[in-house]
């Protein structure tokens, strides 16, 4: 995507870093961060300097090629399997990362140039998959269609494009007259401070709104459709999101608003058979107790905003019931939670 005048994507590999955009520094300031090390993506990762599912997935493919760079010629199928290992635990409900990590590490037996080029290859298969997906989505969206999204799966979500924000982008490049409704998706506000900045630097018309307005929302007729991405996707359509999706597509249905996911299909896991198989990463409560942002001279500080000594309990994702999700709008096509049944044999 454009920024400033100039194309940047969310991630790139070169030389032996990984640079990302610094997703923790925005929407106040634009910088790049530089992972020299396989250690240092990493921790990347886990600290959310980069995030999305795609972005995560990029990295962790990024990551595995550095191990493989990294690792000497004693010990080295040692070296690399704890590095996959480690690139593995830092956000386990993710898919991407895990089809990222074995993809790169199976490349990697062959040669490590092998596993530099199969990292590569991932992260251009990411932007076109996210191309298509915005292209099939965009069919869905009408002049004058307003549209309800949760958390950031956006340009910043994936190398490129992104998932649930790209058929906005390319509905809004076509000349369509659409309106996007932001949640805020509290704790880590990655609707207040990064899809409202994507859509704002392109020019799409947004409202940002608090996570629970949507009931409101809905009932006066607001609100014509809702997309999100995904982080794993069960063979029965039983979809991981970011917390807080579930309720929203509880209320799409009492409301009858089409509910949809977009993602590609190395987000779907067919070895997974229901949503209960997902594990869910519980992040620290400090995400619930503190907010971090500038004050009027660019300074940043920490300030809670809950209750000294009360505990928190913060699940980073829930499980959506593929019974009400409308449909999946992959680089495939849209597909129903149904004709998901047939993915092991088709896809």
């Amino acid at each position: 995507m454009i920024y400033q005048g100039k194309h940047y994507r969310t991630i790139w590999f070169q030389g032996t870093s990984v640079f990302m955009i610094d997703q923790n520094a925005l929407p106040f300031s634009f910088r790049v961060h530089e992972a020299r090390t396989c250690k240092e993506t990493c921790a990347a990762i886990t600290g959310m300097t980069t995030r999305g599912a795609g972005a995560i997935g990029a990295a962790a493919g990024f990551a595995m090629a550095q191990a493989f760079l990294e690792a000497g010629t004693e010990n080295r199928e040692a070296f690399v399997l704890e590095a996959k290992k480690q690139i593995e635990s830092t956000r386990p409900t993710a898919r991407n990362l895990f089809y990222a990590t074995d993809a790169v590490f199976q490349s990697g037996i062959v040669s490590t140039d092998a596993a530099v080029a199969e990292a590569q290859r991932l992260a251009e298969e990411n932007v076109a998959d996210a191309m298509k997906i915005g292209e099939y989505g965009n069919t869905l969206i009408k002049d004058g269609t307003r549209i309800l999204t949760h958390c950031n799966a956006g340009w910043l979500g994936f190398v490129d494009w992104g998932s649930a924000l790209a058929p906005v982008y390319v509905a809004h490049h076509s000349g369509k007259n659409i309106h996007v409704f932001v949640d805020e998706t509290r704790p880590r506000s990655q609707g207040a401070r990064l899809t409202t900045w994507e859509l704002k630097n392109e020019g799409v018309p947004h409202t940002l709104v608090p996570d629970n307005a949507g009931a409101y929302l809905m009932s006066k007729g607001m609100i014509d459709m809702v997309i999100v991405g995904a982080d794993r996707i069960a063979s029965n359509g039983d979809t991981a999101n970011k917390i807080g999706t579930y309720q929203k597509a509880i209320l799409a249905k009492e409301f009858r608003v089409p509910f949809y996911i977009a993602a590609p299909f190395s987000t779907f896991d067919p070895a997974i058979l229901s949503g209960e198989q997902i594990i869910i990463e519980e992040r620290s409560e400090d995400e619930v107790h503190f907010v971090e942002g500038p004050d009027d001279t660019g300074a940043f500080h920490r300030v809670r905003i809950t209750n000294p000594g009360s505990k928190a309990f913060n699940p980073a994702f829930d499980i959506t019931p593929g019974n009400l999700i409308a449909g999946f709008i992959t680089e495939k096509g849209i597909l129903s939670a149904e004709s998901l049944k047939l993915y092991p044999a088709n896809y």
